[in-house]
């Protein structure tokens, strides 16, 4: 008898900027860690601004947690020979899962043109070290994720150039895609239909976020670079309390997740701004079905 399949449930996580901050982001950490997600990726600041404190947050993930995390790893700013050398450490420290970006460079820093440039660059990169390594792997191998826009990229001419951009990181190597964050629930949808059209296979995660502020909404549609949801604006805009606003902001993700399961979404990837409290709302709303812990399933 085959087992069961069970929808993917990851979230985001970004190093702290302080004692305090780390503090705040454990306490999200153990909170999360109970929810038994498949990943949580960890984000990486522009030309790898926080690469150490990145790299010391994988690494306690994966001694002191049960979580695997998915690292991100952007390449502008960055040399091929300093990209290698990422890679590596990686790998060598046990990571099995990395998030291939472009990334955007900080003011003043180049984006070292005719080296690793683009997103399908790096995934082939990861590729080549991987292959470097297969002894260390033990015939395993490290699971490559890549970004997908459910609404144009801003600095796409349009939505096709969006879907051959997806269809090249797949033929680089990537296993699976998530997307930015997006505001309408066709906006999902559309997105798989226009990638199975292109002849694209992998499988494409939903990226949610709590939207439980103007200035979260305002701040998720200027780095995304699509328009701000004016409705959902009004009603956060309406709102009288913060619980009232949460309410509105929790209550916009779940129609925004459940619409995107409905369509045959394979999970849910949720941005959690190292706050738990929001995201676990979310996931109460959605009662996700999840795996048995795993003294369970050994049982069974």
């Amino acid at each position: 008898m085959s087992s069961p399949t069970y929808p993917a449930l990851s979230y985001e996580l970004y190093p702290p900027k302080n004692a305090d901050a780390d503090d705040s982001l454990w306490t999200t950490i153990r909170r999360l860690e109970d929810t038994r997600p498949d990943f949580v990726s960890v984000t990486y600041g522009a030309a790898g601004s926080n690469r150490e404190t990145a790299i010391d947050l994988l690494r306690r993930l994966l001694t002191e947690t049960t979580l695997k995390p998915l690292a991100h790893l952007t390449c502008v700013g960055s040399s091929r020979a300093e990209l290698t050398d990422i890679i590596d450490r990686l790998i060598g420290g046990g990571v099995r899962g990395i998030l291939a970006l472009r990334g955007d460079a900080p003011d003043g820093v180049g984006t070292h043109s005719g080296d690793v440039e683009h997103a399908d660059d790096l995934v082939r990169l990861i590729r080549e070290v991987e292959a470097r390594r297969t002894a260390q792997l033990a015939a395993g191998k490290v699971s490559v994720g890549v970004a997908a826009y459910a609404t144009r990229h801003p600095d796409s001419p349009n939505l096709e150039q969006d879907i051959e951009v997806l269809l090249a990181k797949e033929e680089a190597g990537a296993d699976f895609a998530i997307t930015q964050v997006f505001f309408q629930p066709s906006d999902y949808a559309r997105l798989v239909a226009r990638a199975d059209r292109a002849g694209v296979t992998i499988p494409i995660i939903p990226g949610v976020m709590p939207l439980t502020s103007t200035r979260r909404l305002k701040k998720v549609g200027a780095l995304a670079g699509i328009d701000v949801d004016k409705d959902l604006w009004a009603r956060l805009e309406g709102a009288r309390t913060d619980e009232e606003r949460r309410t509105v902001g929790v209550s916009a993700t779940v129609d925004l997740a459940r619409a995107a399961l409905d369509d045959g979404a394979p999970g849910i990837h949720l941005y959690t701004f190292n706050e738990h409290a929001a995201a676990l709302e979310v996931l109460d709303a959605l009662d996700l079905e999840r795996p048995p812990e795993a003294g369970l399933a050994a049982s069974l």
